[in-house]
């Protein structure tokens, strides 16, 4: 229960916040050169959750509704995962089992943008995650961007993240999106420790490169603030130690993931 009140509480409250924003538009009209407050409210429907490599849904879907407001380079965004057959958690019905709260702020370097913030992760039957984060992302060609993530309160550790996109226009407003990325963990606690070849927990802190991802998706606008995006992942891991972590705590024993599915946002 605690998801859902922590998920519709924050929700209603951004919500008032976009409407708030719209009607700041139509009472006043801005300078072009002045920042403009925005909001983007997106649901997703994926055939699984992967997340860092690790799978965390088997044999479901999920759906994952997302919104954000934003205003001078200050960004806040509430996620939400409902798991269609939560075998997660163990519950086996449909469920809530993970809202993550993100603040952020983005200042614009001229060839990178730095962006650093703060995630909540409020998860259903283990302890919540707290991390502060840093990005440095290129205005250039692939836009590599760099994200440095610190796990400080139940799981400490870090994760790295290198990430590279691309769309390329298919007509003059559908885009075809591609990504990629590469990424490092280390551990610093005894609760995220290496596995063996057998699969079996060792006693050794964790620490590896991790995981890898590559995405293809569409995306195709209509109207004037909505687009729809169909999008397939495939996500692997990038060393043994990575390959015996992941397939020893995953659901379905595997460490390899062939994913996708469908998003709609509107953006104001």
């Amino acid at each position: 229960m605690k998801f859902q009140k922590m998920f519709y509480g924050i929700l209603v409250a951004l919500i008032l916040a976009a409407g708030f924003q719209q009607t700041g538009f139509a009472e006043e009209e801005k300078k072009a050169e002045e920042p403009k407050p925005f909001s983007i409210v997106s649901v997703g429907f994926l055939s699984q959750y992967i997340w860092r490599g690790y799978e965390s849904s088997k044999d479901s879907m999920v759906i994952q509704p997302s919104i954000t407001v934003g205003y001078a380079g200050f960004d806040i965004n509430l996620w939400g995962n409902i798991d269609t057959d939560d075998k997660y958690t163990n519950v086996k019905k449909t469920n809530m089992n993970e809202t993550d709260l993100t603040m952020e702020y983005t200042y614009d370097a001229g060839p990178v943008k730095l962006i650093g913030g703060y995630l909540f992760y409020a998860f259903e039957g283990v302890d919540d995650a707290q991390e502060l984060f840093l990005k440095i992302a290129g205005n250039c060609l692939l836009s590599p961007t760099l994200s440095i993530y610190r796990e400080f309160a139940h799981y400490p550790g870090w994760y790295l993240n290198l990430a590279v996109s691309h769309s390329i226009n298919l007509t003059k407003e559908i885009t075809l999106d591609m990504g990629a990325s590469v990424a490092y963990q280390k551990s610093d606690t005894d609760r995220i420790v290496k596995f063996d070849k057998d699969l079996m927990p060792t006693d050794d802190k964790y620490q590896a490169l991790h995981d890898g991802q590559i995405s293809l998706g569409l995306t195709i606008p209509f109207g004037k603030y909505f687009s729809f995006k169909p999008l397939l992942m495939y996500s692997m891991p990038l060393s043994d130690d990575a390959k015996n972590r992941i397939e020893g705590t995953s659901l379905s024993g595997k460490n390899k993931f062939f994913y996708g599915g469908i998003s709609l946002a509107a953006s104001f």
